[in-house]
């Protein structure tokens, strides 16, 4: 058992909100920071999506009413401040943006209670690119968790040079509270293990429909057909929205400019974020595809 009972996530997405009410369904406390009213009342929204989903997939098993319940041990704030006066563990699931992060942990580690311990759901980012900002490099480390975390449920940790080791335990410890699969990296590697896998495969995809060989259903359809795998590339895409893809090609250097310009121009500039809005690479709306 940890010492953690209080737990901050800030940002509201697709993944800061699974990572949320995942944490809430075992049993934890937790504040959902967002910029703004306007952005956590969709917060709320996705929340119940949330509960409704996990009755669904049968993650509540017998105890139907778990779901429900872990509505309540969440509270919203759009005060940073406000959001943290609790937190033993904040998790950061911002935009993968490094000037934003960074930004926001100058702001947290001034608000933050001093036992607070801060985790980074960064996908590609590297743990040691930020912890000069925190204001405590040893209570800093990375905590990456994959898309629907109910499903695929994988908490990938990794601290720097200067994370305390027991603190490391500690999150490794709390990952498994939370009903995750403890996978401790032992070296800082930017995108863990998952996304040193994952981004080059979904990279490809995209340059292979932006350079128009193949249609995105067919890209999919060869990937299944001869691998077996239930979901192609750009289904996974789909599933993780294309802001994420969209912000980790702008900031890998000029070769993969042309891309993310691509992905911006065919699909973000459309509203064709994924299936949070119901049309990606996919139309969700009438099809279900």
């Amino acid at each position: 058992m940890t010492d953690i009972t209080h737990v901050t996530v800030l940002g509201t997405g697709v993944l800061g909100s699974q990572i949320a009410f995942q944490t809430a369904y075992s049993g934890f406390a937790v504040a959902a920071y967002d910029i703004s009213d306007e952005v956590l009342e969709k917060a709320r929204q996705r929340f119940a999506g949330l509960a409704d989903t996990y009755r669904v997939d049968g993650v509540a098993g017998d105890a139907e009413g778990k779901a429900v319940a872990a509505l309540d041990r969440v509270r919203y704030s759009a005060d940073l401040a406000d959001a943290v006066k609790d937190a033993d563990l904040v998790i950061e699931a911002i935009p993968e943006i490094l000037s934003l992060k960074q930004e926001t942990y100058e702001k947290l580690g001034k608000v933050a209670p001093e036992k607070t311990i801060f985790a980074t759901n960064s996908s590609t980012l590297l743990p040691s690119d930020l912890k000069d900002f925190t204001g405590r490099p040893e209570k800093f480390l990375a905590l990456h968790f994959a898309n629907q975390v109910w499903k695929y449920n994988t908490a990938e940790v990794m601290g720097t040079a200067d994370t305390d080791p027991a603190v490391f335990d500690e999150i490794v410890a709390f990952a498994g509270e939370i009903g995750m699969v403890p996978i401790p990296i032992h070296k800082e590697k930017a995108g863990y293990v998952l996304n040193s896998l994952l981004v080059p495969f979904l990279n490809a995809s995209y340059a292979l429909a932006a350079g128009g060989y193949a249609e995105p259903k067919d890209i999919d359809n060869v990937w299944r057909i001869a691998t077996g795998a239930p979901l192609g590339p750009l289904q996974i895409t789909d599933i993780i929205g294309l802001t994420t893809p969209y912000n980790i090609l702008s900031n890998a250097g000029p070769e993969a400019k042309p891309l993310a310009e691509w992905l911006k121009a065919t699909y973000i500039d459309q509203g064709k974020l994924g299936i949070a809005t119901g049309h990606g690479f996919y139309d969700y709306t009438n099809t279900g595809e």
